[in-house]
């Protein structure tokens, strides 16, 4: 576990008043989250929330033959475990990390009683809570309507927006699940990204040399979430800078 991972890395935590802060991180546990951890399954009971600090998580909607697609990402900027604090208590979708990493784990229940204070938490868990919605509604849109390679692009886009540098940690498979595609389908875009020498990919690695460029091929969904995210969340822009 390293030493250097701290609160602040999570840029909700971060941007919580000193006494919220003071009242949540006795109780926060920081926990390492491997490639391929599932958090939670779509009808668990949740009784934990998870502040990523380095890592990235997928939201994923399950279909009853097993079939998935990922439905929103979470990153440094938020939290894992918002339908528990809405008092659900458990969701149709599963959590799935998407990039290794680490994060601060919580008992719901603490992060609720100082939700129903009705303080600084409440109004920051309400407009993240929104940015949710604007990313799910949006990639149901583009599932519906673009290309694979579109569809590829913003996905790489959102990864790249949640994780420093421009290397991303992930396999055509994993990358097939998210977007509920074929994984042949997904390994022929790719290929077409890197004859372009927009990217190159080897083995589970893709290097993006041409961040720009991907943004040019990218469907308008990329755009509209991270506006949205930009305007919501005034630490947002502070995650890639």
């Amino acid at each position: 576990m390293p030493h250097s991972t701290t609160l602040q890395q999570n840029q909700m935590l971060a941007i919580l008043p000193t006494d919220v802060q003071e009242r949540l991180c006795p109780h926060m546990d920081l926990i390492e989250l491997p490639l391929g951890k599932v958090l939670y399954e779509s009808g668990d009971t949740q009784r934990y929330v998870y502040f990523p600090t380095d890592a990235i998580v997928s939201l994923l909607q399950v279909m009853e033959n097993g079939a998935c697609t990922e439905i929103s990402v979470v990153g440094s900027e938020g939290l894992v475990g918002v339908p528990l604090i809405m008092g659900g208590g458990s969701t149709t979708n599963r959590a799935l990390v998407q990039s290794s990493g680490h994060a601060y784990r919580l008992l719901g229940q603490r992060l609720k009683d100082e939700f129903n204070r009705h303080g600084a938490l409440l109004q920051t868990v309400l407009r993240y809570t929104q940015t949710l919605i604007t990313q799910m509604s949006q990639t149901a849109v583009c599932n519906r309507y673009h290309t694979i390679d579109q569809q590829l692009c913003r996905l790489l886009l959102v990864s790249l927006d949640r994780v420093d540098g421009n290397e991303l940690v992930m396999t055509h498979e994993l990358i097939a699940n998210m977007l509920g595609v074929r994984r042949e389908g997904v390994t022929a875009a790719a290929g077409r990204l890197q004859r372009m020498g927009v990217l190159e990919y080897r083995r589970g690695h893709i290097q993006v040399h041409d961040r720009t460029e991907l943004e040019h091929l990218s469907c308008e969904c990329y755009a509209i979430v991270r506006n949205e995210s930009v305007r919501l969340l005034p630490w947002f822009n502070k995650l890639n800078s």
